[in-house]
């Protein structure tokens, strides 16, 4: 029997901007059929989408898909396009929309919050309706121009074990570095660059799975 958390295994984010040739939804029916378990639609940063239409369009190709392949389909930090299409969650960071109101508009639904340090991961055990923590970064990582310095793998673990929720390790992890993430309690990795920047995503969602 699958275990509830375990959607958090092989967790992909991507959004046009990590795409070299900007089809995402191309690539993304590649990783799920290579075994990614879990989307999250995150459409940041330069080379992004700007315009509502395109991102509304983008994440309803995405969602899609999912659905074709029974994933989770999560939207990064867009509460409005969330709930406009219908998303199956959000993931949200601690700067963005105030956890406790976006619990309440995502009753019943998946919502994810970024987690880095002892007081964070602290702070979100008090709030039973989250499902998961995204920690990190655990290394340094590309695809986010103003992340946290790296907090490394024994960090990692030691807020996995605090946490009291499943938790998904995020932040510049590849095939290399994949298996000292593998050591530690977290329910998956989450992964960008590493797939989207991949010559091979089969054999690179295999590494993952398997830990390298």
């Amino acid at each position: 029997m699958m275990e509830p958390w375990e959607y958090l295994d092989v967790y992909l984010i991507a959004g046009t901007q990590d795409v070299a040739d900007g089809n995402l939804p191309q690539l993304l029916e590649q990783a799920l059929l290579a075994g990614v378990t879990c989307f999250q639609y995150r459409e940041k940063g330069l080379g992004s989408l700007q315009q509502k239409e395109q991102r509304e369009a983008t994440a309803r190709a995405c969602q899609k898909l999912c659905r074709k392949y029974k994933v989770p389909f999560i939207i990064n930090d867009d509460v409005e396009l969330a709930l406009a299409i219908g998303a199956d969650g959000i993931h949200v960071g601690q700067e963005d929309q105030h956890i406790e109101e976006v619990l309440r508009l995502f009753a019943d639904k998946i919502v994810g919050l970024s987690c880095y340090d002892e007081k964070e991961i602290t702070e979100a055990n008090q709030l039973t309706a989250i499902s998961y923590y995204g920690i990190g970064p655990v290394f340094g990582t590309i695809s986010k121009a103003d992340a946290k310095p790296p907090i490394g793998v024994k960090k990692l673990g030691e807020l996995a074990v605090l946490a009291e929720k499943p938790s998904v390790a995020i932040g510049g992890i590849s095939t290399i570095n994949i298996g000292e993430i593998k050591k530690t309690t977290v329910a998956g990795s989450a992964v960008i660059s590493a797939v989207t920047q991949s010559d091979d995503i089969n054999e690179t969602i295999k590494k993952i799975k398997m830990g390298g």
